[in-house]
């Protein structure tokens, strides 16, 4: 009698297909406001995730929106802002649906992120400042935080809408 043979379970495939920037724009707002005086300055980077499946078989769509705001630390006087929508198309397979949503929120960003860090260092030596190295995102914790997020307003929901027994 033979014993049968598990076939071990495929491994996941991730390719990147193409990465772009889908919206981005950059105030100089001292340049415009004249100022030439030393400043300090103190950087602000908000960033938010979002991912979607695309009409092809397999292949799904990633973007890091990034938030960034540079005041002078003295003054709080707002030296640039610049936002950027930066986008990576990917095709996924053998990814079980329970894991898509983490591996879309979490891998593919981290795939992406390198190339987003060059267009933000480029753009901000290209406006008049010194380049702008983002440091590294920890993606994991950015997914856990915004599930525990949700998760909390999704139970303060719930009891919002219970009826007291007062």
């Amino acid at each position: 009698m033979a014993e049968e043979q598990a076939t071990p379970p495929a491994q996941p495939q991730m390719r990147v297909l193409g990465q772009f920037i889908r919206d981005i724009s950059f105030e100089n707002i001292v340049a415009q406001k004249g100022a030439t005086s030393e400043m300090q300055p103190d950087v602000q980077v908000q960033v938010n995730l979002d991912a979607k499946k695309r009409s092809q078989d397999k292949q799904y769509e990633a973007s890091i929106k990034l938030n960034v705001t540079s005041k002078d630390k003295e003054s709080e006087a707002v030296l640039f802002v610049l936002e950027v929508d930066y986008v990576g198309l990917f095709f996924i397979d053998n990814v079980p649906d329970a894991q898509m949503h983490p591996f879309l929120l979490i891998e593919c960003p981290r795939m992406i992120f390198p190339f987003l860090r060059r267009v933000v260092s480029d753009i901000t030596r290209d406006g008049g400042f010194p380049p702008l190295n983002l440091e590294t995102i920890d993606f994991v914790s950015l997914y856990r935080n915004e599930i525990a997020k949700r998760q909390a307003a999704e139970a303060s929901a719930e009891t919002a809408d219970k009826p007291s027994l007062n």
